[in-house]
């Protein structure tokens, strides 16, 4: 007994000790809290077997490994840096349709948020070869459907590699300081979502590519600081709201006789392009285009053999229509398509005419994302927020719209990865509570056959932290029930009054009240809750997941009732009897920067602190895509975009604001701070303002993130 008692005083203490141990920033950004993932999946074809990427930056090496579905075993490593002389060190890969050969990407050189220059090379997996793709860095290189071919853009021209007679062929020659060929421009590739402007067509015959003349899209400049003698400017074409956009063409390269035409749709030269896709037809190719209002868009089948196009399908929308990729082409040349016509996101199959069939889905709840569809059973296999606005489950159901079932068990965020004959799932699950864990499921069950990865090597090293739950509710607002979560001190004492930091993003269609595990602000949260503060999150009208006429409230006149909720719920907040009424801060990026920028001033009353990185501050500075969808043109619309520009009211501010940028935002100019500053420079009131040298909107780099949390967590300490 004496031994016994001996070593419960030894380990109580530690274990009392273990688990209060606080959250720091170096712990954050040195990524100590990162989850195990599954690198770029890829289901192979011919065998039950998938791959992944599996890379050790410490070492730089990499190699992509192929696991069996039903047995978890590593069958082959087909490819792998470290044993073969000729294998670069590579962080992407991609197979040929046959996936007898693989693209493999290094020394990557990041340009915009999606587009990057990088070296490619060709791995034959039946030769064990190795060849470098082209003599300088290029972009977004694609497989022609037999493997026999790679299509890719250097320098705005696009080029045919021909693997087989190791020859290359120039499709474009009039690439240019002001015209890209089969690249999106800036602007498309930061709202439409894409950078390759090229799709092959199912037989490898045609490639059909985008060219984009920027001639008379205005210039932006900004100057880069480096670390020579000398700054110098960096200019790109940026289309600020109102201003002239790229003139989009359409073009076929036939690779037989080599000629290049024109793709005419119609009488009208469409406006905008955001997607091409060709069919499983080889002359059929998917066009969608929209006006520059983003209220009308079309479905386009263009036959490139006849060069005749008609129009299938058409959304129209008194607000704006979402560009989405949802589009699923079956056997019979029929589709599936989603479409919020009905107020809510659903899945429509549709003849290949255009004609509806049968509306697949329905009720007062969102699909978030298509997953396929399986020819055999006649599955379509999808998410949605069903079972609430906050969570993500996994469905399928049959093409009549019959036998919907259940392919996620849990509460939280689900998704999953098929395998190419549907047999299996790798199904990932996070919540709040819990990291992502990956199991392979039985599709025909959906019984567990085995787990892959649970994440609980971060569990057990997170148990040694003080961490506090995420509490989930509603607060009723302005009419409207709003989804919240709250982090209170893991001691909470309802008698004591508490310091409440808000967060938001509040953009269209956007989410931050999710159940889903945590990122790196809600580690920095946790840390301040250690501190003693109280953090809590809201997601306004304008955001996402709730219908279209909750989404779409916002129209024309952003931040304005997004801003009336947060104040609102901050006032509420302030009347509970543990938080201190006047102790409420509020912090955001981009527009959750712009947002509690202008909380701060028209809720002066409310909030005492805020927070703003890389804010706008007028949406007369950004984009021409993004803005005039939520806001038309500031000629059609100027009170929309003035009446909630913060910097035309800066008299209104009383508390602490920090305000934080990048000095080579590409993104969210500069330009938006500096106005603010002045402003307030001029309504003589004080603010802190920190500049990172040549940083873009991510503020990202060396200890760049590290320092940024640094600053905003004393503030924070310091004024809140």
């Amino acid at each position: 007994m004496k031994l016994l008692r001996l070593a419960l005083v030894l380990v109580f203490p530690f274990a009392l000790v273990a688990q209060t141990k606080e959250i720091t920033n170096e712990e954050i950004w040195n990524f100590e809290f990162s989850s195990e993932r599954l690198e770029e999946i890829h289901p192979l074809t011919t065998v039950s077997q998938y791959t992944v990427l599996e890379v050790d930056r410490r070492t730089r090496t990499s190699k992509v490994v192929a696991y069996d579905y039903a047995t978890a075993e590593a069958t082959e490593e087909i490819v792998n840096s470290a044993t073969s002389a000729l294998v670069p060190f590579f962080t992407s890969y991609s197979f040929s349709k046959d996936e007898k050969k693989l693209l493999l990407e290094s020394e990557t050189e990041p340009i915009y948020r999606r587009s990057k220059r990088a070296k490619y090379f060709v791995y034959d997996r039946e030769t064990n070869k190795t060849s470098l793709l082209f003599g300088s860095k290029v972009q977004e290189p694609k497989f022609s459907p037999d493997g026999s071919k790679v299509a890719f853009v250097f320098e705005r021209n696009l080029y045919i590699k021909d693997l087989v007679l190791n020859s290359i062929e120039q499709i474009t020659s009039d690439g240019s300081e002001h015209i890209i060929n089969g690249l999106s421009d800036w602007v498309y590739e930061e709202e439409f979502g894409f950078v390759r402007a090229f799709d092959w067509n199912a037989d490898g015959s045609a490639l059909a590519f985008m060219q984009f003349d920027e001639t008379l899209v205005p210039t932006y400049s900004m100057d880069v600081i480096g670390d020579n003698l000398y700054p110098y400017p960096y200019t790109f074409k940026y289309p600020k709201a109102g201003e002239t956009n790229s003139i989009v063409g359409l073009y076929l390269y036939a690779l037989a006789d080599k000629s290049v035409t024109s793709i005419l749709l119609g009488d009208e030269k469409p406006y905008y392009i955001p997607r091409i896709k060709f069919t499983p037809n080889k002359n059929n190719l998917m066009v969608q285009t929209i006006n520059r209002h983003q209220n009308h868009l079309q479905l386009w089948s263009y036959d490139i053999q006849k060069q005749t196009a008609q129009v299938i399908l058409e959304e129209r929308e008194e607000t704006y229509v979402d560009v989405h990729d949802n589009l699923k082409f079956l056997n019979d040349e029929s589709f599936l398509w989603t479409s919020e016509r009905d107020g809510y996101n659903h899945i429509y199959h549709y003849e290949a005419g255009g004609t509806l069939k049968k509306q697949l889905t329905q009720g007062n709840w969102e699909v978030t994302r298509f997953f396929g569809f399986q020819e055999k059973t006649k599955e379509v296999y999808y998410a949605s927020v069903e079972p609430g606005s906050t969570e993500r489950a996994v469905y399928s159901i049959k093409l009549n719209g019959s036998r919907k079932r259940a392919l996620s068990p849990e509460k939280g965020t689900n998704g999953v990865a098929f395998s190419a004959d549907y047999k299996y799932y790798i199904h990932t699950f996070e919540d709040s509570n819990t990291p992502t864990q990956y199991n392979l499921r039985s599709t025909a069950t959906g019984k567990v056959i085995r787990p892959i990865e649970d994440n609980a090597g971060l569990k057990n090293k997170l148990s040694n932290y003080s961490l506090a739950t995420k509490e989930f509710s509603t607060i009723e607002v302005n009419g409207n029930e709003l989804n919240m979560w709250m982090i209170k001190p893991k001691d909470f004492d309802p008698n004591k009054k508490y310091p409440l930091l808000m967060y938001q993003y509040s953009g269209p269609g956007s989410q931050k009240v999710a159940n889903s595990w945590n990122d790196t602000n809600d580690f920095w949260h946790q840390s301040l809750v250690q501190k003693g503060y109280i953090v809590a999150c809201v997601d306004g009208r304008g955001t996402g997941f709730k219908g279209t006429a909750f989404k779409k409230v916002t129209y024309k006149q952003l931040v304005h009732f997004e801003t009336l909720d947060q104040i609102e719920v901050a006032r509420k907040l302030g009347q509970k009897s543990f938080i201190d009424a006047n102790r409420i801060g509020i912090w955001g990026w981009s527009y959750g920067g712009h947002m509690s920028t202008n909380c701060i001033l028209k809720g002066n009353d409310v909030f005492s602190l805020a927070i703003a990185v890389a804010p706008v501050t007028n949406w007369r500075f950004y984009d021409t895509i993004y803005t005039e969808r939520f806001m038309r043109t500031p000629q059609e619309n100027p009170e929309g975009y003035d009446l909630n520009s913060p910097f035309n009211y800066p008299e209104l501010l009383k508390g602490d604001y920090l305000l934080i940028h990048g000095s080579g935002d590409d993104n969210v100019h500069l330009q938006n701070t500096m106005r603010m500053a002045e402003a307030l420079v001029q309504a003589n009131k004080p603010f802190e303002l920190m500049i990172y040298p040549d940083k873009n909107h991510g503020i990202y780099g060396g200890n760049t993130r590290l320092h940024l949390y640094n600053k905003m967590t004393n503030f924070i300490l310091n004024k809140l």
